[in-house]
């Protein structure tokens, strides 16, 4: 039932990666993720506390606007 669930509601950190478009590689890279922190979110191993949560639903909304923030610190 777990994984069924789990195929019918992706992972928050997957299904914002997804709707990039990006690798998992090239998605850490750009928002500053470690890539296996984001595997492990992606795999339900671990999940992003309500900070990185919030992150990942801008990133979400806004994916462009928020690699320009980051790409001009």
């Amino acid at each position: 039932d777990q994984q069924l669930a789990a195929m019918r509601h992706p992972p928050l950190a997957k299904r914002v990666r997804r709707s990039t478009g990006l690798s998992q590689e090239a998605f850490a890279e750009r928002f500053g993720i470690p890539r296996r922190t984001l595997q492990e979110w992606e795999q339900g191993r671990r999940e992003p506390d309500a900070a990185v949560a919030s992150y990942l639903r801008v990133i979400e909304k806004q994916p462009d606007m928020v690699a320009q923030v980051l790409a001009a610190e």
